[in-house]
């Protein structure tokens, strides 16, 4: 596991790129979130930069590279209505998902198993479901992507005050 260490903020977080899926092919399923960066967008940015962002992203919510055991990170998914936010260990700022679909979020609000995977190599933005694949597999990719296992809080709708009897 990674040391834990201060997270990025907003201005690095909004550019993330985050892809979402449901993995029914095994006995178990489990939702992915794929985290990753498209790499420098402007002359201050370098990919050294940008990794050593990445790393600390990944020590604040506890990731670890796949030669390690899963670290179970918590119920870091926090459902909203519709939007659906990672907490990525910042004491202001959370990540907005892109919409995931209905059968994912269902799976992990029922308490279904999910994992987040954090690239530190850059991946494109609009990457869909045929670039995930590759990029999990790749040659190296065992030292360059960290993992953790996710649950979800659901916002609590509030209760309706209890009626008092008046005197």
């Amino acid at each position: 596991m990674l040391t834990a260490r201060r997270p990025p903020g907003p201005e690095f977080i909004s550019a993330l790129v985050a892809a979402t899926w449901l993995d029914a092919r095994h006995a178990v399923s489990v939702v992915w979130l794929l985290i990753g960066h498209p790499g420098p967008r402007h002359p201050r940015q370098t990919r050294s930069g940008i990794e050593a962002e990445l790393l600390a992203l990944a020590g604040a919510m506890g990731l670890a590279p796949a030669a390690e055991q899963m670290p179970d990170i918590g119920d870091r998914l926090h459902f909203d209505g519709r939007v659906v936010a990672l907490d990525y260990g910042h004491r202001f700022y959370s990540l907005h998902l892109p919409r995931p679909r209905i059968s994912w979020r269902e799976h992990v609000t029922r308490g279904g198993p999910g994992c987040v995977a954090l690239g530190l190599d850059p991946l494109p933005r609009g990457a869909g479901s045929e670039a995930v694949a590759p990029y999990l597999s790749r040659p190296g990719a065992d030292t360059r992507v960290l993992f953790g296992a996710i649950t979800a809080r659901t916002r609590q709708q509030p209760t309706a005050p209890t009626a008092l009897p008046l005197p």
